[in-house]
């Protein structure tokens, strides 16, 4: 998988898949199963565990390199049931509750989440940003292999200017002493890793969202600073939203729809929301038209102007 360039999340979630695997096909091992067998499991996710289409696409992809790269046996024609696509409308915020959660974070977290909210970032993208990837005097945010390995560029939040300058300033204090200490350049993608070897050393690589402790790089075993932890800001949010009395099931990723909508409900064109959203497909972008206060891109009806 390595040799593929898979990142470490998705090499251990596939393996995780071959672990249920290989458990769903005891006594047996899975170097006699077949594509009988993992059609077997792929329509169980569908039946019995009512997976989404996008859990099982994912059990398929992992069980097919699993079986044809590391096993080397062919899957041959299968047939499976398929899980249903479930189209689920999204958790919004309206303003009022979006001030409230904000106004229930510690600092810290708020910058993350206005962040989030306001550049309408995925909670990974918004965790992975390095110091290079904000464009101050543009106004930019540059996201870098979003989701399905896309490049784009979304709006940075004027507001948010001064306190990510003071932030920036920071986090250079916190970068001086790693390298005073000597504490190992933070990650790098393989490939940049292996042509620029001392690009983790330097300012413009270094995470926004940085741990306050250094932490085991799974991989490789070096002690690095790495970025906070995505279940850390999960657990930020989730008290937050207790905290501020919400009584809507509020996660991160709220934030992201939050931004969607609200652009719409402006009346800003769904083709330019599309594009800051980083979605392939106009039909993704426009589940936000159902759950807008004012259908029809802001359009007030012409009754209220009586």
């Amino acid at each position: 998988m390595r040799q593929r360039g898979f990142l470490w999340r998705t090499e251990q979630t596939y393996r995780g898949w071959a672990r249920q695997f290989a458990d769903f096909v005891q006594p047996r091992t899975p170097m006699i199963a077949d594509g009988g067998d993992v059609s077997a499991f792929l329509s169980k996710l569908a039946v019995e565990r009512r997976a989404s289409v996008s859990t099982q696409k994912q059990a398929l992809n992992a069980l097919a390199f699993f079986m044809q790269e590391a096993l080397r046996i062919d899957l041959g024609t299968m047939e499976f049931a398929h899980a249903r696509p479930r189209r689920k409308i999204p958790v919004v915020l309206s303003r009022v509750e979006i001030s409230r959660l904000l106004a229930a974070l510690s600092p810290g977290y708020r910058l993350m989440a206005e962040m989030m909210y306001g550049a309408g970032l995925r909670l990974l993208e918004l965790l992975r940003l390095r110091v290079h990837h904000l464009d101050l005097e543009r106004g930019q945010v540059q996201v870098y292999a979003g989701k399905g390995g896309k490049d784009r560029v979304t709006v940075l939040p004027e507001t948010l200017r001064p306190r990510l300058e003071t932030h920036l300033a920071r986090l250079r204090e916190i970068f001086e002493e790693d390298r005073r200490k000597g504490v190992p350049g933070v990650w790098l993608p393989e490939g940049l890793a292996r042509k620029y070897q001392r690009a983790g050393e330097q300012w413009q690589w270094q995470w926004l969202w940085p741990s306050r402790m250094l932490m085991r790089d799974p991989e490789t075993g070096v002690e690095r600073r790495h970025h906070i932890l995505d279940g850390t800001f999960q657990n930020a949010i989730r008290a937050a939203a207790a905290k501020a009395g919400l009584d809507k099931r509020v996660t991160p990723h709220v934030l992201r729809h939050s931004f969607a909508t609200h652009l719409l409900e402006a009346g800003t064109d769904i083709r330019t929301v599309q594009e800051l959203l980083g979605h392939s497909k106009l039909e993704t972008t426009q589940i936000y038209t159902h759950v807008m206060q004012k259908p029809g891109l802001g359009v007030r009806s012409p009754l209220d102007r009586v």
